[in-house]
């Protein structure tokens, strides 16, 4: 089952069914119950993980002590990736949404995985990319769309991770709340809850507390493409 989840993870794609064996293997189960923690923000960087169930929200903290969400993962995805690069910390929080179960590897494992299996190391390559890619995509959605647009975004990137269709339309099957989709997106609390009071009134989401469904998902489109 665990080599069959990890087949979604960007790291293992175009492995042989006997690589992904042996990788799969040699990781450790990492268990997890709701809220606790993989790793904190600036522990040492010594495991790389994958999700194989649950969902993983990835946080960080400023310099006043606010905590500050980047983001959500779900099963088949990789994190603490930066164990590989060297010897440096966590630059974010890995928290338990729900019970959660991963494979893990420590550093020295993956780096020797790597250096015999050149495809692992192809798609280190690509993973970072990804990371990179959505790192200034976020970036460019801050600075330059509107705030509406970066919530519909937001929303309809949610649906997608953890989305669950329910009779409605499309639950967001997370714990999140307007405070979570403020940082998420950049703006306050204040504007989220007018944002979305007012789709609802246009019949496009349904909110209540750390729960969203989207009535009309092309209609959230229409916004996020600033149709």
């Amino acid at each position: 089952m665990s080599s069959l989840i990890a087949q979604k993870s960007l790291l293992f794609q175009g492995l042989s069914q006997a690589d992904l064996a042996q990788v799969t293997g040699l990781g450790r189960p990492s268990h997890r119950e709701d809220e606790q923690f993989f790793f904190m923000e600036g522990d040492p960087a010594d495991q790389v993980y994958v999700l194989l169930k649950g969902k993983v929200k990835l946080s960080q903290t400023t310099l006043d002590g606010q905590q500050v969400m980047m983001g959500y993962l779900s099963p088949g995805r990789e994190f603490g990736f930066i164990a590989v690069l060297s010897e440096m910390a966590y630059p974010v929080s890995a928290q338990a949404v729900g019970e959660c179960q991963a494979l893990s590897w420590e550093r020295a494992v993956m780096v020797k995985l790597m250096s015999e299996k050149p495809c692992l190391a192809q798609n280190a390559f690509a993973l970072l990319a990804r990371q990179i890619g959505e790192f200034q995509n976020r970036i460019q959605e801050l600075s330059t769309q509107r705030v509406e647009r970066r919530i519909a975004r937001t929303l309809l990137r949610l649906a997608q991770q953890a989305g669950r269709k329910v009779d409605e339309g499309v639950l967001i099957d997370l714990p999140l709340s307007r405070q979570d989709l403020a940082e998420l997106t950049g703006t306050t609390l204040f504007t989220v809850s007018r944002t979305l009071k007012g789709w609802e009134m246009q019949g496009l989401v349904r909110s209540q507390r750390e729960k969203v469904v989207i009535l009309f998902p092309h209609g959230l489109v229409r916004i996020a493409e600033d149709m």
